[in-house]
């Protein structure tokens, strides 16, 4: 610690004596300064023992001295040191009563000990104890190291909690906790989730100080991530402000858990490559190569069933130019040393949220994942029923809720920001190219119905009629209908009610005729009327299904039943 006015009485070369304000020497002595002046403070900073012989001060005048003590404390003077024999042979008692009464420490100086000793004295003890602090320290960054190299991030809170005398968490990229020590800080680190997120807003690295929960104490958080957004984060709980030697120990963990959490960007792009490559080999049906690829970093996930999920922009939902036919050939056009920057650098992309979300999730639930982003679009494989396609699906359904309420900012652009994603069924390496296609024709659906998710499984479960509400499936319908819609109107005939009919009978005439109220003869001749109409026979099956989901295209919706 640094030195005191204590530790300067009890040195045993200095010969101090006190002669006021004993109860206050355990105060920190910042510097020993000299000054004759009779108004020395606007040279003060705080925490000075100002040593004098009272050259210009009337020191025997108790007025002058009283104003003189008040000045020096409330400047944050620590204390007085007075040289006997120089201009007075004794301190002025008016000086002594004045110290006494401002509680300002008062000390004698004999002859034989100069001020530049005492200076000296203070500064040595300075030195040292700024040495001890640097030695801690690097001792504490040596302890660090090891833990962090033996037990992980885990081992690391651990020791950081035991050198700063509180309790340490890690944070993950979305905020939630990773890890605390001792176990006790969970609830209390879990409340500081909402500064944690402030936090990542910023731009890295980025720190602050917030009150513990309930007051309880003082907390420091601490971005880590070497992008523009923070990978994960640190709190640092303590009762009272970190010492020197508590900093460097911080700021140790804090440059462990960054090289932990962000790894080097080579490592990253080569994962980012391996796992393009073996997804690459799944839709390609090359499950064996895929898995002897994978090795252990992916491996795992192709041991037990998984989800592809595929995700767009909504600026790539609009280019539908552009063709996926071909799914190997599109992973095959990856660029992985982009995407190391994904889930890091997002910006506001609600990709890059998206593949944050699932790599954090995953990280969270010790499960393995893999993340390939494809242009304008993102793959993601994840165990089914595990926490990354939870996540995904928690993602995606809060986009859809904020979108639905209006809340979502909307860019210049109109929907630039939107996301679609597509889920596909639980599958396995053999049929990773299966789970692919269904992945892409979930997420079309979602285009088309203005979603922003949608699972294959849902597609099953519900109705074909929903999906011809696509203004191109409409046009087509008018175009197709037109010419049966003019023939009405003429009022020459109840064309298209009776096509409707007659389609809804399966071709059954009797049972058409009754629905319409009219002849089978009539309908018969109606049905005639249509195919010459149209140039077209409903002899043939796909011309009947053309013209039934036209009518289904065209028909208005039907009247919600009324509310009981």
């Amino acid at each position: 610690m640094p030195p005191t006015l204590a530790s300067l009485v009890h040195h045993s070369a200095l010969k101090l004596t006190v002669r006021a304000g004993e109860e206050r020497l355990d105060v920190p002595v910042r510097w020993a300064h000299v000054s004759e002046l009779a108004d020395p403070v606007p040279y003060m900073e705080g925490g000075e023992l100002l040593l004098i012989t009272a050259l210009t001060l009337d020191a025997e005048d108790p007025e002058a001295m009283l104003r003189y003590v008040k000045r020096l404390v409330g400047a944050g003077v620590v204390g007085l040191g007075f040289a006997v024999g120089v201009n007075y042979d004794d301190i002025p008692k008016a000086l002594v009563d004045a110290a006494e009464q401002e509680g300002l420490p008062l000390l004698e100086v004999p002859r034989r000990t100069p001020f530049l000793a005492i200076s000296k004295a203070v500064s040595a003890a300075i030195a040292a104890d700024q040495y001890r602090a640097v030695t801690a320290g690097f001792a504490a960054q040596r302890e660090l190291t090891r833990q962090t190299l033996s037990s992980g991030p885990e081992g690391l809170l651990a020791a950081l909690a035991a050198q700063v005398d509180g309790w340490a968490a890690l944070y993950d990229a979305s905020g939630a906790v990773v890890a605390t020590a001792p176990e006790w800080a969970l609830r209390r680190a879990a409340r500081l989730t909402a500064d944690v997120e402030r936090l990542r807003e910023r731009p890295a690295p980025a720190s602050s100080v917030v009150g513990g929960p309930g007051n309880e104490d003082r907390v420091e958080l601490h971005s880590l991530g070497t992008g523009r957004r923070p990978r994960a984060a640190l709190a640092v709980g303590t009762a009272a402000a970190l010492g020197t030697a508590e900093r460097y120990a911080v700021h140790s963990a804090i440059a462990l858990l960054t090289l932990t959490t962000e790894r080097s960007r080579s490592l990253h792009a080569a994962e980012q490559r391996v796992g393009a490559a073996v997804l690459r080999m799944l839709l390609a049906g090359e499950p064996d190569h895929a898995r002897a690829v994978a090795g252990d970093l992916y491996g795992g996930l192709l041991d037990a069933p998984f989800r592809v999920i595929v995700a767009e922009s909504a600026s790539a939902s609009a280019a539908l130019a552009r063709t996926h036919s071909d799914p190997a050939a599109s992973v095959a056009a990856v660029k992985p040393s982009a995407a190391a920057l994904v889930a890091a650098e997002a910006g506001g992309d609600p990709l890059g949220g998206l593949a944050e979300t699932a790599e954090s999730a995953a990280a969270r639930a010790g499960e393995a994942v893999l993340v390939v982003p494809d242009g304008e679009r993102l793959v993601v494989l994840a165990v089914d029923g595990g926490a990354a396609v939870a996540a995904c699906g928690e993602y995606a359904t809060a986009l859809e809720a904020a979108r639905a309420a209006g809340t979502r900012e909307q860019t210049s652009g109109g929907e630039e920001d939107e996301l679609v994603v597509g889920l596909s069924a639980p599958a396995g390496p053999i049929a990773a190219g299966a789970a692919y296609k269904q992945a892409e024709q979930a997420l079309s659906v979602a285009r088309r119905r203005g979603r922003v998710f949608v699972e294959h499984e849902q597609l099953a479960a519900g109705s074909v009629v929903p999906l011809l509400a696509d203004d191109a499936v409409k046009a087509f319908a008018d175009g197709l209908l037109r010419p049966l819609h003019e023939h009405d109107a003429t009022g020459r005939g109840d064309l298209v009610a009776s096509l409707r009919a007659w389609l809804s009978r399966h071709g059954q005439w009797d049972a058409a005729a009754a629905d319409l109220g009219v002849h089978r003869h009539t309908l018969r001749y109606r049905m005639r009327r249509v195919e010459e109409i149209l140039g077209r026979s409903l002899d043939d099956p796909d011309v009947r299904m053309e013209l039934w989901l036209a009518l289904k295209a065209t028909a208005a919706p039907e009247p919600a039943p009324p509310r009981p």
